[in-house]
């Protein structure tokens, strides 16, 4: 049925007065299309001819079944309305105008181009979400709910229907105020609601509160988990015996579904008010908490909506309207990661390749292969094959280390040095190196600065810009100190040929190498544990200011390094000068802040 009857004399992108009494303000209006009907009312998609731009217009009658309501009850509810419905805030529907006359209101609300979440759950196979996408419309409706109930409004019809999400993933809460003037206009059963997801004291007309739009909220999103209403009946009578009668538990369905998430569901869910939450935060913590990442839950929206809606042109689209991007920038995942979920796991790719192309150039020199082509395209192809899989080429390089040792030294004296490698390499890659790419590119990275600069001064603030951002924890402290070393041993090969557990311990027991391990560590351990207070603090609040102090930690390890090295009278350090360490400190930072943008704030726990 069209939003605005047409008389013969109509003209052309005008609205014709509605029912008894014409309404200047809906002659802006020209009709696109019909976006719904029902006993409620209708929705039609209109271009506001002055402005140039979409609205959506529902027209609400103010008969039920051809019997006019009192006046003054139809009055009042549409005061109420008017005033619930215009809440300014991003996760609700704005309303634009408002008007009525004899016969129907007229709510002129923002356009929202996409799908309802009851048409996505429709189309989507088991018709039910992810966690991510639970978790993005959670948060969201709560924020709406929770901003309403702050300005003394109850919604009374929070269902699927008047869930709303656009094409960027963005979900709102459509429809404040309708229930109030359904019910004054003889619509929606009881008090305007819709029966299977209002509370017990609704369906009886008893008082309500905000706990009664908790228990519709845990309706949709138990819906919207599990693939069915829970208390969808024919009548207020059938749908408040399902509500005594119990929801199954969402883990019998979801056996991964988180714990807490399961138990808010079931408190909200309660028949009697007293036992659901008395607010909507903390039924947002409590739901939401490990349940998944909202803007993860935002873009797959975005994506599966554009898919969805693939199809659906609209005819009377503007020719020059573009299509807006289906990705926006989150801090949590950086520039690279916000476009591809791969983007980390590509970096650490990148970075084990080049350093184990770059340490295995150095062994194959030590092996006899000295013909620069041939050891180059052979360097190549081991770093190419580290970085299609980071994971290995920790394990690739400790393999070619001990190899390396073999071929050129005795056996008896190599012994003790592969035996030490071997003991090492093995329990550092079945604690940190075997799971997350992260650990494993850091620990080659350490050893390929060593082996490429031959000081590891020079090489400990870059170390610790690479393990603290990419490791967490004694992963971090554990990988920076390991590459070195290793760094260092396989310098020590390529220059002797050998390396016996003399030549071994002479390598390890230079004083810059000690001073730099030992710094590269620490320094490692305290900028990811920053980082991962920073990403904590961020995650609870939406602050990042604590990531400035972890990107000042390999600055500050570099000036530690070059007034250690003056203090121990280290000739090699001092020649390097102030310049060239600081220099190679503020760099680290660079890299360092380089990193979180490009990846991003969040991170990850890697190991123990």
């Amino acid at each position: 049925m069209p939003l605005f009857p047409t008389p013969r004399a109509a003209q052309p992108n005008s609205i014709p007065e509605p029912g008894a009494t014409g309404t200047g303000l809906l002659r802006r209006y020209r009709p696109l299309r019909t976006r719904a009907t029902g006993g409620f009312g209708s929705v039609e998609i209109c271009l506001d001819t002055r402005l140039q731009r979409r609205v959506a217009i529902k027209r609400i009658p103010l008969t039920s079944q051809g019997v006019r309501t009192a006046s003054d009850n139809v009055a009042a509810a549409l005061m109420e309305a008017r005033t619930a419905s215009m809440l300014p805030h991003p996760n609700i529907v704005s309303v634009i105008d408002f008007t009525y006359d004899s016969a129907y209101a007229y709510l002129v609300m923002e356009y929202v181009d996409g799908m309802s979440l009851e048409e996505f759950l429709a189309q989507v196979d088991g018709h039910s979400l992810t966690y991510d996408e639970a978790a993005n419309v959670a948060d969201a409706l709560v924020q709406a709910l929770s901003y309403a109930h702050e300005n003394r409004v109850l919604h009374l019809d929070i269902k699927p229907a008047n869930v709303l999400i656009d094409r960027n993933g963005n979900v709102k809460l459509a429809d404040f105020g309708m229930a109030t003037l359904a019910t004054a206009a003889g619509f929606g059963g009881a008090r305007g609601g819709t029966i299977g997801y209002m509370s017990p004291e609704q369906l009886r007309g008893d008082a309500v509160d905000e706990r009664t739009d908790i228990f519709a909220l845990a309706s949709v999103l138990f819906e919207a988990l599990c693939g069915y209403a829970p208390f969808r009946a024919q009548t207020p009578a059938e749908s408040e015996e399902l509500i005594d009668q119990g929801v199954t538990r969402p883990s019998e369905l979801l056996p991964d579904i988180p714990p807490a998430s399961e138990e808010a569901l079931m408190s909200a869910l309660s028949p009697a008010p007293q036992m659901r939450m008395d607010s909507v935060e903390e039924f947002g913590d409590r739901f939401c908490r490990g349940l998944g990442h909202a803007r993860d839950g935002r873009r797959s929206f975005a994506t599966l909506i554009a898919r969805l809606t693939s199809d659906e042109q609209d005819p009377d689209a503007e020719a020059d309207e573009r299509p807006e991007r289906t990705w926006e920038l989150d801090p949590k995942e950086g520039y690279l990661g916000s476009q591809t979920a791969h983007a980390r796991r590509i970096a650490a790719g990148v970075v084990a390749g080049a350093s184990v192309a770059v340490v295995s150039w150095s062994l194959l020199g030590t092996v006899g292969l000295v013909e620069t082509l041939p050891r180059l395209a052979s360097a190549a192809a081991i770093g190419v094959a580290a970085g299609i899989a980071p994971q290995l080429g920790s394990a690739l390089v400790f393999a070619g280390f001990v190899a390396a040792v073999l071929a050129g030294t005795p056996l008896v004296p190599a012994l003790p040095v592969v035996a030490i490698a071997c003991a090492l390499a093995c329990g550092w890659w079945l604690v940190w190196g075997r799971e997350n790419p992260g650990p494993s590119a850091a620990l080659v990275c350490g050893g390929a600065l060593v082996c490429a600069t031959g000081d590891p001064l020079l090489a400990c603030p870059i170390a610790i810009a690479a393990c603290g951002c990419m490791a967490s924890g004694a992963a971090a402290a554990s990988s920076a100190a390991l590459g070195m070393v290793l760094g260092a041993l396989v310098a020590a090969l390529g220059q002797a040929g050998a390396l016996d557990i003399a030549q071994a311990a002479s390598a390890c027991a230079n004083p810059l190498l000690i001073a730099s391990t030992a710094l590269a560590a620490a320094g490692s351990a305290i900028m990811a544990a920053l980082m991962g207070r920073a990403w904590s603090r961020y995650d609870e609040d939406g602050r990042n200011a604590g990531y400035i102090a972890a990107y000042a930690v390999p600055a500050a390890v570099s000036i530690l390094l070059l007034c250690l090295a003056n203090r121990m009278e280290i000739g090699g350090a001092t020649a390097l000068g102030a310049a060239t360490l600081v220099g190679g400190g503020v760099l680290s930072t660079i890299i360092a802040c380089i990193y979180v943008y490009l990846f991003g704030y969040r991170k990850e726990p890697t190991g123990v």
